[in-house]
């Protein structure tokens, strides 16, 4: 494939995981019910496609590697119904961004985990990356409590996300990725409908306007989105692909102002930025992953 296809690809990944935000503030749904829909979906449609091409390694995955796997599907959970519930309280501006920060979060964990070396470039990065939440979070304390609580649930997001990628980080390095999004998405859209049925939500009635927002999520980020980008990851640079992630608070704080009306504020708009460039800054040679949307 030419270069351009290749940026091509990768493009259509950033725009894709943009909609995000999006589409959940069009479904009108708990955040519980519109997790569980989204990874429900993307089960379904991926579930066939591994047992097909990766039968053998989803068995040996399942046998030999079966309590992290879940552990993985539970963090992933936890990140949607985090992030997506700060999208109900916060603008779409600061959550995209401060869920962005997640891997900052990886490379303190990896530090003090696996004892990975944090370079002073890394450490810099880190730390305007924490001024600008900081930046974001005090303009949302002066709008009230309600924008400061969406931060707070999409950092949390993000320190759950890390999580995921910790583990996912040393399973995928015998397992294909298939295979380990199958079950992964699988143990994340049980725990997420368990989670909806117990907190007494229902599944059924809403308008129509809010099925199709739940059927794109898992067809555009979740699938169209995440998959452009892990394969763009075999014939691009890693420095390229999470640079190019970066794209996405942008393209997602774009499309809110056009779609949604939403106008961010200049600190939301300093904070985003200082966040960006304190992650190019940490990982412009790392392979370190960045989820969005």
């Amino acid at each position: 494939m030419t270069m351009a296809r290749q940026h091509l690809v990768l493009t259509l990944g950033v725009v894709s995981v943009s909609f995000a935000a999006i589409f959940i503030r069009l479904a009108e749904a708990p955040a519980l019910v519109i997790a569980a829909y989204r990874m429900c979906l993307a089960s379904l449609l991926v579930g066939p496609t591994a047992w097909i091409h990766s039968k053998q390694e989803l068995r040996s995955l399942a046998k030999n590697n079966l309590t992290p796997t879940l552990v993985s599907g539970a963090f992933l959970a936890l990140h949607f119904a985090l992030w997506i519930a700060s999208l109900s309280y916060t603008t779409v501006a600061s959550s995209v961004v401060l869920v962005t920060i997640n891997p900052v979060f990886v490379a303190v964990a990896s530090y003090f985990l696996f004892g990975e070396k944090l370079s002073k470039r890394t450490i810099l990065g880190i730390g305007v990356c924490f001024v600008g939440a900081i930046l974001i979070s005090y303009g949302d304390w002066r709008l009230g409590p309600r924008p400061l609580f969406g931060d707070l649930l999409a950092l949390l997001g993000a320190l759950a996300i890390a999580g995921y990628f910790l583990i996912g980080r040393r399973l995928r390095q015998t397992t294909g990725l298939l295979s380990y999004a199958c079950l992964v998405y699988s143990s994340a859209a049980l725990i997420l409908l368990a989670s909806t049925l117990a907190f007494g939500y229902r599944l059924f009635g809403y308008s129509a306007t809010t099925y199709v927002m739940f059927g794109l999520l898992a067809l555009v980020p979740q699938l169209l989105g995440h998959l452009s980008l892990n394969w763009s990851l075999r014939s691009v640079s890693a420095t390229l692909v999470t640079t190019a992630v970066l794209g996405e608070p942008v393209g997602a704080t774009a499309l809110a102002f056009v779609i949604l009306d939403e106008v961010p504020t200049f600190s939301q708009i300093g904070g985003g930025i200082l966040v960006l460039v304190g992650i190019f800054v940490a990982f412009r040679k790392s392979k370190t992953q960045i989820v969005q949307g």
